[in-house]
This record gives C-alpha cells, sequence and structure tokens, in this order.
C-alpha cells in the first residue's frame, strides 16, 4: 500500500517519524517543530494504513505494515524513530531499512494483557469489551496531562482519532500481545526511551533482557506515554545524540 508522506527540512541528517495507533504523522508537529529550528534535520513523516491521509485497508497486521513503511522509505536514513504502534512496527521493518540508528519511544513490544489461563481465555473471549473497558480506564488516567496540552494540539489528536480505522485496534492489541519481540541482538544500533507509562508496552523484565542483549535504555522520569506531545524539548533532548 501506498503511504501518505512528507518531507521537511534540509538538515544533513534525515530522519523518519513513524507515528502510534490512531495517531498519524500529523501528532509529530511539536517534536518536529523543535528539529527543524536546529537546521540540523530533513524529517520525513508518513501515516501508517488506515491512519490519516493513507487509505484504510482490508487488513492491518505488523508485518503489512511494516512492508508498507519498508516501500515508502529509502534505505539507509541517518535514523528512524518509532513511538508505541510505530516502534512494533520500525521493530519489524528495521533490518530492511537499515539506518544508522533505530529509536523506539515506548515502544510495543510485549503488551501486559493476559494471554494464557483462566485469565487470558476470559479477556480474550469478548476482547471489543475487555479492550474498551481497558482503553477507558486508560483514558480516564490520561485525561489531565491531555487537558495540558496545547488547544491546537489536542485537535490534531483529535482529528487523527477521526480519521482512525478503528477496526484494526483488536487484531493489533492481540498480535502483540501473543507474540512480543523476541529477546535478541538489535538488527541495528538501538536506543529505547522509556515514560513512567512504559510497563504497559514494554514490561521492565523484558527492557531489562533486551539491554543485555546491546539495546541501549534510556528513561524519561515524570512523563507519559505520548512523550513527544507532552514535552517535545526533553524528548528531543533525550534522543539528539542518536538522531
Amino acid at each position: 500500500m501506498r503511504l501518505h508522506s512528507r518531507t521537511t527540512g534540509s538538515g544533513e541528517h534525515h530522519v523518519a517519524l513513524i507515528h502510534g495507533l490512531g495517531a498519524s504523522s500529523a501528532t509529530w508537529r511539536p517534536l518536529i517543530e523543535r528539529m527543524l529550528a536546529t537546521g540540523r534535520f530533513t524529517v520525513t513523516t508518513l501515516d501508517l494504513r488506515g491512519h490519516g491521509e493513507s487509505d484504510r485497508a482490508p487488513s492491518y497486521s505488523l508485518e503489512e505494515l511494516a512492508g508498507d513503511v519498508v516501500d515508502a522509505l529509502p534505505q539507509g536514513l541517518h535514523s528512524v524513530v518509532g513511538h508505541s504502534l510505530g516502534g512494533a512496527v520500525l521493530v519489524r521493518a528495521v533490518a530492511r531499512l537499515q539506518p544508522e540508528h533505530a529509536i523506539y519511544l515506548d515502544p510495543g513490544f510485549g503488551l501486559t494483557l493476559p494471554t494464557t489461563g483462566f485469565a487470558g481465555r476470559a479477556f480474550w473471549a469478548v476482547p471489543a469489551l475487555s479492550l474498551g473497558f481497558m482503553g477507558l480506564m486508560q483514558a480516564r488516567s490520561s485525561a489531565p496531562q491531555r487537558a495540558a496540552l496545547d488547544p491546537s494540539i489536542r485537535e490534531l489528536m483529535k482529528k487523527s482519532q477521526q480519521q482512525f480505522d478503528t477496526k484494526m485496534a483488536t487484531g493489533v492489541f492481540r498480535e502483540v500481545a501473543f507474540h512480543p519481540v523476541a529477546i535478541a541482538p538489535p538488527a541495528v544500533p538501538s536506543t529505547i526511551v522509556l515514560s513512567d507509562d512504559a510497563p504497559a508496552v514494554l514490561p521492565d523484565t523484558m527492557a531489562a533482557a533486551l539491554e543485555r542483549e546491546g539495546w541501549q535504555i534510556r528513561r524519561l522520569a515524570g512523563i507519559h506515554h505520548d512523550m513527544h506531545l507532552e514535552d517535545p524539548a526533553r524528548t528531543l533532548e533525550v534522543i539528539d545524540d542518536v538522531l
């Protein structure tokens, strides 16, 4: 599938940004503004299938999402950044993209959802209900952070949600939950940045295991999952040396 993309800036370092579930390329705006202000970056953003200005699709497997990204981006970029679902997609595409560095912001590597025993059977018996309740609780807990965002950013998020093909959500959550990222050395030099919310998408035990395999782990204390929206300045600061 041909993805909607946009490239801005003329800096030496060409960086691609891959958004999370229910977001779009537009939601990178606060971070892009700060990147371009340095004069060092050329930035390419993509809308994943079923998001933003890209078309909806009959299926949304992570491998299909990753294949789209491989087709859309050139090989050998200076770096590629993936947030949340974008991280789950990037890790499946990175060996083919071969950037100099891969950066993962709270990547969806292993959701803390039940997958075995009675709890697993009960949770996935009616996943729309289970995931809907989980989403409602998450929305309530994150409401104060979202309310503190600039109104223009909240409007970008609202528009992205309206463009999002919600029917993909259950399949994406199921695939990440049942097929977590393998504990192995990274395909390219890789940095993972974790917020206070990170254990929901990458459990601490998994992060520690990846670190032993050569993944660089960095943490942003006092910040939540949408770090690039909540505090784009701190987000850029923590990855500036590997972008």
